[in-house]
Order: structure tokens, then C-alpha cells, then sequence
């Protein structure tokens, strides 16, 4: 392989650096060689200036144009391709966007991509999730080139000691755009808003599974996230069920998230929901079943009836912080 040189792709919503981004440099990290930060979208000066104050980069390459403003793979991808003859390397965090603009950068290479990376060995040596986390296997790459996506979960984010509040000399390069594939258009964007703190930043998750029943059960959930300052998750079950909004799955077709605590009611623990929650600091477990697969990995079980424990917990926080 020639000179190792990294590229990672920065994620944002036009106002703040997502913490997956940070977790992406730590893995990158691991192999020694330059970072480079890619950065695209509309209108992203404020962003680059956040960009060029971490720690540990190079440069930031800025492309800014409208095409780029919702991360759309076709219009990403071929920027890039033309990118990646001067990069060994190129980091996606395993988020939406990363999981549709690496495949198609790979495709357009004509090279593999490594998905789900967990731990990084060395500059073509990775150990990779697969079976929905339920297995971890360790591989060698022999593509010259190596698109990555990681596990964002699996590696700390760069601490904020290390994001530098004065100026730098990590330059801020601007890179013209690309012409316009007009393969795909953004049509529009539905968002949810919500008092509680967002499901993949929150330091403690309450999620609720099909135990609870019916939509008005899964009240319950949200009772207990309102006392404890905590974001509402749910089991696919919960959320095909109609208890919830999809945009509260966690798992493997949800969101993956590693809370300092999760709180799992009436959630039996599919291997497609511990794939998304397993990395979690503390887990606790509330079933009636003492051999549901969520009870053998939580850090605390309790067998019994939800709706008689719950309840009991909700008082129990009320009066503690009366």
C-alpha cells in the first residue's frame, strides 16, 4: 500500500459536529498517518472553523455547495472517488448516512468495503460485527484502498480536552464542487421534536418492548424517562406493534447506542435489539421471564410483573427528589 493517509467524512446538522464524528478520529488513530477532515454541505463556514479547532487533524476539506446539503450518495460519492487517489483510507461512522455513501464510493472503485469495525489492528486488519453483533470476527483486507464504516459505540469519542477552543493551523481547504449527477433530489424532511434529550447523545435511555401492550401502557416508559431526565427507546416489536414512533427503535434497524445507563421493560432482548444496546455502560432489565436473552446480559434483573414495578419505581424517584 502506498503512504497511509486518512480521510474521514465529518457528519453534522449544519450547526454542531456529531460525537460520531470524534469517535471515527479515535478509530482512525489506531493506524499512524495524517488525518484529513471531509467536510460537505451548504453554507458550512461555521463548521469548518468547529472542524479546524480538534485536535489531532491535518486539514479540513470543505466542499460547500447545495448539491451537498443533505448528504445525498450520489452526489457525494464521486467527490470522493476523486478524493481517494491521494488517501489510503476512508472512515464513515456505521450512521444512515455513512451506510449509503460508502457502499457507493466502494462500488464506484471497484473495490470491498469493511463494514462494521469494532476494533482497528492495523493499516489492513480489522475485527468486524457480524450476525447482528452476535459474532466478532477478525479480518485482513487485501484491497490497496480501504473503505471503512465503524461501530461508533465501540470507540470513545475524542475527548473534549482535545478539541482546542483557540485558534490552530489545521488549514481550511476549499474544494470546488463536482457537476451535478441529478441521479436522486431531496424531496422533503420530517423531524420530531421533543423536550426529552436526544435518543443517541442521552446519558440514560428508558426503552419499552411488547410486554407493555398497547399504546397506553407504553405510558409507563415515558412516565419513568420524564423523572429520570432520560430519552425514550423501544423494541422493532414495540414499534411495529404502533406503541411508538419508529424514530425510538433501537437495534439493528434502529439506532445503536451506549448510554452510561439503559433501562429495558418488557423487552425480551432479540439479538437485533442487543445489537443496538449492548455496548451500554449499565443495563438494567425488567421481565417476567427470568430466561429472556435480555436478562443474561443486564448488569441488573428484575423478575416481575412491569406493571406493579414500575409504577412502585416512578413513586420511589418522585419522592427521592421531592
Amino acid at each position: 500500500m502506498s503512504a497511509i493517509r486518512h480521510l474521514i467524512l465529518i457528519e453534522h446538522d449544519h450547526k454542531k459536529i456529531f460525537p460520531a464524528t470524534l469517535a471515527l478520529i479515535v478509530a482512525a488513530q489506531k493506524i499512524t498517518a495524517s488525518i484529513d477532515l471531509l467536510l460537505m454541505g451548504r453554507n458550512i463556514q461555521d463548521i469548518a472553523q468547529q472542524a479546524a479547532k480538534i485536535a489531532g487533524i491535518d486539514s479540513v476539506i470543505s466542499c460547500d455547495a447545495p448539491q451537498y446539503e443533505y448528504f445525498l450518495a450520489e452526489e457525494c460519492a464521486p467527490v470522493i472517488v476523486a478524493m481517494m487517489a491521494d488517501y489510503s483510507h476512508f472512515w464513515c461512522a456505521g450512521t444512515s448516512a455513512g451506510k449509503n455513501i460508502a457502499p457507493r464510493v466502494a462500488g464506484l472503485l471497484g473495490i470491498g468495503q469493511v463494514s462494521n469495525v469494532v476494533a482497528v489492528h492495523g493499516e489492513r486488519s480489522y475485527t468486524r460485527a457480524i450476525y447482528a453483533g452476535s459474532v466478532l470476527v477478525q479480518i485482513e483486507t487485501p484491497e490497496q484502498k480501504q473503505i471503512l464504516t465503524i461501530v461508533t459505540t465501540a470507540f470513545p469519542v475524542l475527548a473534549s480536552a482535545a478539541q482546542s477552543a483557540i485558534e490552530t493551523s489545521v488549514k481550511i481547504i476549499a474544494k470546488p464542487p463536482a457537476a451535478l449527477q441529478n441521479l436522486s433530489r431531496f424531496l422533503h424532511n420530517k423531524t420530531t421534536t421533543s423536550d426529552r434529550p436526544e435518543l443517541t447523545a442521552a446519558r440514560i435511555v428508558v426503552s419499552g418492548g411488547r410486554g407493555l401492550g398497547s399504546t397506553e401502557n407504553f405510558a409507563l416508559i415515558e412516565s419513568l424517562a420524564q423523572v429520570l431526565g432520560a430519552a425514550v427507546g423501544a423494541s422493532r416489536a414495540a414499534v411495529d406493534a404502533g406503541f411508538v414512533a419508529n424514530d425510538c427503535q433501537v437495534g439493528q434497524t434502529g439506532k445503536i447506542i451506549a448510554p452510561e445507563l439503559y433501562i429495558a421493560i418488557g423487552i425480551s432482548g432479540a439479538i437485533q435489539h442487543l445489537a443496538g444496546m449492548k455496548d451500554s455502560k449499565t443495563i438494567v432489565a425488567i421481565n417476567k421471564d427470568p430466561d429472556a436473552p435480555i436478562m443474561q446480559i443486564a448488569d441488573y434483573a428484575i423478575v416481575g410483573d412491569l406493571f406493579e414495578i414500575v409504577p412502585q419505581l416512578i413513586s420511589l424517584l418522585k419522592n427521592k427528589s421531592a
